[in-house]
């Protein structure tokens, strides 16, 4: 028989405690993520603040707009993304760490080149997914277990982005935060057109737990709490519909997942997230994906954690056909 355990109103089961990243000892003994997360970050720079006097786009202001959000334009699903993912100058946490964007972009190029070989349905368009708060294995001077990214990075890849026709995620990983506190804090680049929402609920945890030891989860609260923010950015600023995008390797990362709805203004992405060889990747599609479908659809691979690494052709077989595809 499954004993299953609530936890502050979060469902846990067996295995709930086994997260998709493994964690290692650096020679100083802070523990730190192989792939991402759990890394940590010298002085946290509260991802409020920025370098710039003037914002990212040049625009001095960014004034209220009294027309409120441009309904009609959006991303999905007149396009397919893929994008990379990681954190600045730190190459443990995925590619985007690896290069400084201007050597990311043919890289990106040239990956979105072997999907448009075999499908091109629609317009591919390429962007980047920037850790804006990265979980910590120590509880820091707030206690929450997280510490914000610098606002001269978000500034640095909202200009790159924008100067390039790309779109930015800013991804949070939230701690001990509860979402919104983690994520408001963004509005400066969310109020721009192509800055865009992601949540990792990995490593949102309960109190007395512990990032990239506990396994964290949202619930359907959140996300709609996080639609809602997102819809009022949008109107608040006159910007096209914002784009939210929950990660998920694990059934449980996600509560009450079938109370989740589409909600006008804010397309809503599911991306199948964990790193492992294609059986396995197949396995997590059709729990995640294909059996809890809600508006759009994407997965992650891997670039050094994927044995082997799966192909366009294989990744574009899926069904659904993935929206969104996001590489680590």
């Amino acid at each position: 028989m499954t004993i299953w355990i609530k936890k502050g109103g979060r469902e846990r089961g067996p295995g709930a405690a086994m997260g998709r990243r493994q964690f290692v000892r650096g020679a100083a003994g802070a523990a730190t993520a192989a792939a991402a997360g759990g890394f940590i970050l010298p002085n946290g720079i509260g991802a409020q603040e920025s370098s710039l006097d003037i914002p990212p786009s040049q625009n001095l202001s960014t004034p209220e707009s009294p027309r409120g959000i441009r309904m009609d334009e959006g991303l999905l699903p007149d396009h397919r993304l893929i994008m990379y993912y990681g954190f600045p100058e730190e190459n443990r946490m995925g590619i985007l760490g690896e290069f400084p964007p201007e050597e990311l972009l043919p890289k990106l190029e040239a990956q979105k080149a072997e999907y448009e070989a075999v499908i091109n349905d629609r317009p591919w368009k390429m962007g980047f997914e920037l850790i804006a708060s990265v979980a910590q294995r120590d509880p820091g001077p707030d206690g929450k277990y997280i510490a914000d990214t610098g606002g001269e990075w978000l500034d640095m890849y909202t200009q790159f982005t924008e100067q390039n026709d790309m779109f930015l995620l800013l991804d949070v990983q939230m701690g001990l935060k509860t979402p919104k506190e983690d994520y408001e804090g963004l509005e400066r680049w969310l109020r721009y057109d192509h800055v865009h929402l992601a949540i990792d609920p990995e490593f949102h945890v309960l109190e007395g737990e512990t990032p990239g030891i506990d396994l964290g989860s949202i619930t359907a609260e959140d996300v709609a709490e996080a639609q809602q923010w997102l819809l009022d950015i949008a109107n608040k600023y006159g910007t096209s519909r914002k784009m939210l995008l929950l990660h998920q390797f694990h059934v449980y990362s996600v509560q009450d997942k079938e109370h989740i709805q589409p909600v006008d203004g804010v397309d809503l992405v599911l991306n199948m997230d964990g790193w492992g060889p294609p059986h396995m990747k197949l396995e997590t599609w059709s729990v995640v994906i294909q059996q809890q479908p809600i508006q759009y659809n994407g997965i992650k691979l891997f670039y050094r954690q994927d044995e082997p690494l799966m192909t366009p052709a294989e990744i574009m077989a899926l069904e659904p056909t993935p929206d969104v595809i996001n590489y680590q």
